[in-house]
């Protein structure tokens, strides 16, 4: 690490912030705090969503994965596509088209109060406790890899998160992370393209395969117990890929595009993040796996607790030229960051629709107006802020990584369960108002049971075998629950007919309201070619040719990127005032 480094990490923070409080011009409603007003273009929605849908994990554990055993990892990127592709056809529009402001909204509309009020409360504590994994994960790699001080690092990215989350709210969240994505994607391609260079090209890397010594670590489909709990076996892929499946095609992937202006917008969104997550696919985990043909004892030698967990930073440090190791840096901070703030917006919105109204109406209090909801939403964040960046301090001081590994046994215990009839909910109609709570509670009994049998038997349960038996139960709950849909309450199924109608059917001029497209390209534009102007600065740094040309090929995308966006202000604000003449 170098003070250039240093000072491009230092810069970057500084312009999250100062990006935080310039988008907090459009947060006037709580609609727009918690939703950006349900008028954020296809690129802003989708560029957010895809960047809080990967962290820092991507370019650690991710990456040890690739590091370990190849491209067999990729089945989960395969789902995400998969996933997202569905959501792009149909989801992605009947999400927006709820006309909600949260996901608990949407819960309530389909279940009831009930769910809502679970969901909620349920989401909000579990949040908390996993939320400040990401950033405690990053900050214990940045230690071991960088020697940067964990507690500083939690610390710093905590207050800047939250500090540009307090003033613009879902608008702010958004602007931050379309920068950052900005930022993630030259970095990483000109990562894997100097990796690809190390190893002769695309021919050489393709050779890696064949390796006598990696040939059956790089193989897709691994033998029974080659690898620990069976992983990258054809049992584990197949199992794997569901999972994921199921993860992602539920009432719960709703919050990706409630902000979307209308349905065909949050479409766009969706086949955005397809592309995206093809991209990462493809470019992501080409350094680990060169890492691991060229440079393993070092990797190996590495302090970061899984073994390859340190691959990419290896491979980056390697092959990237004077000055950009602090932009790959800031491209792990802008993975995690994203996932950060999503969840904190998430739950001050949860916060602000759907925790303190029923205790208002409770007291027979009025409702809250615009203002005093971004009121609370701004104190909500600051708590919520401050409680993630203490949990992640917390679990830094902890020995080892036990607590890591113990919150992703409570993710699939305590996760998968609900998602299943989250998943049911969204396409079967015929589903009692008691089944989210019938279904979750079949479904969790096996992974409980899991944890009972493991603990006091000793008997061990790998993940897929726990996460297979959720499923199995939770379906067969969910075939149980359909004879009962017709003994249901007439209102009760008004409920549920007027919330699968309201979801297909198009949001009509007057919801959608005037957008500010236009208005989201210039603030954009004019961000990203100032953070551009500032990597190109870089380049004065002492640098070989080719290595100047890499600090301008990603300065000058970023720059063009926000030429464009200025481009598209324009002709986006001339046939606005076109329009408002012809009316």
């Amino acid at each position: 690490m170098q003070t250039s480094d240093y000072v491009t990490i230092g810069v970057y923070l500084v312009f999250l912030v100062v990006i935080g409080w310039f988008f907090g011009r459009l947060s006037r409603t709580a609609s727009d705090y918690v939703r950006g007003g349900g008028k954020a273009t296809w690129w802003l929605v989708g560029s957010s969503s895809l960047l809080a849908g990967i962290s820092a994990f991507t370019f650690t554990g991710n990456a040890a994965a690739a590091f370990e055993a190849g491209p067999t990892l990729l089945v989960i990127y395969a789902a995400n596509i998969i996933a997202y592709l569905i959501q792009g056809f149909c989801l992605a529009a009947w999400f927006r088209q709820t006309r909600a402001y949260t996901v608990a909204d949407v819960l309530r509309d389909r279940f009831g109060p009930s769910v809502e009020q679970f969901k909620a409360y349920y989401g909000l504590i579990f949040g908390l406790l996993s939320g400040a994994v990401p950033l405690w994960a990053l900050a214990v790699f940045c230690s071991s890899a960088f020697g940067f001080s964990a507690t500083s690092t939690i610390l710093i990215l905590g207050i800047v998160v939250t500090v540009y989350s307090i003033r613009g709210g879902k608008w702010a969240v958004m602007g931050n992370d379309f920068v950052q994505s900005l930022i993630l994607f030259p970095i990483t391609i000109l990562v894997a393209w100097y990796c690809l260079r190390e190893v002769g090209g695309i021919s050489g890397f393709i050779d890696l395969f064949s390796r006598p010594d990696l040939a059956d670590d790089f193989a897709f489909v691994k033998p029974e117990g080659a690898f620990e709990d069976n992983k990258f076996s054809l049992k584990w892929i197949v199992a794997v890929f569901f999972i994921q499946l199921t993860g992602q095609l539920n009432l719960l992937a709703a919050s990706r595009y409630l902000a979307a202006h209308d349905g065909r917008e949050a479409s766009r969104a969706a086949f955005f993040c397809a592309g995206g997550m093809l991209f990462g696919a493809i470019v992501w985990f080409i350094p680990p796996m060169v890492a691991r043909g060229l440079w393993e004892a070092e990797v190996l030698a590495m302090p970061v607790g899984q073994a390859g967990g340190g691959s990419y930073a290896v491979a980056a440090m390697k092959v990237l030229p004077n000055g950009l190791m602090g932009v790959m840096i800031v491209a792990m901070f802008a993975a995690t960051l994203s996932t950060m703030d999503t969840a904190i917006n998430a739950n001050a919105g949860i916060i602000i629709r759907n925790i303190v109204p029923p205790f208002r109406r409770l007291l027979s209090m009025k409702e809250l107006d615009d203002q005093s909801s971004i009121w609370i939403g701004r104190v909500s964040t600051v708590v919520l802020g401050a409680a993630n960046t203490g949990l992640a301090i917390w679990y830094s001081l902890l020995e080892g990584f036990g607590l890591f590994d113990s919150l992703l046994i409570l993710g699939s215990v305590f996760g998968l369960p609900i998602s299943i009839p989250l998943l049911s909910g969204l396409f079967l109609k015929r589903l009692p108002r008691w089944s989210f709570f019938f279904i979750a509670s079949v479904a969790i009994a096996p992974a409980l049971w899991s944890l009972v049998d493991q603990a006091w038997y000793g008997n061990t349960w790998t993940y897929v075998d726990r996460s297979l038996w959720v499923i199995v139960f939770g379906l067969a709950a969910t075939v149980f629950c359909i004879p009962f849909y017709s003994r249901q309450p007439v209102e009760f199924r008004n409920q549920v007919d007027a919330f699968f109608q309201k979801m297909n059917t198009p949001l009509s001029e007057e919801e959608r309201g005037e957008g500010n497209d236009h208005i989201q390209a210039r603030m954009l534009g004019l961000t990203t070619i100032v953070m551009g102007c500032f990597l190109l600065l870089l380049m004065c740094l002492p640098n070989p040719l080719a290595g100047r040309l890499a600090i301008l090929a990603v300065g000058g995308s970023v720059i063009l990127v926000g030429a464009l966006l200025l481009l598209v202000a324009r002709f986006g604000a001339r046939r606005q005032a076109q329009e408002r003449v012809s009316h």
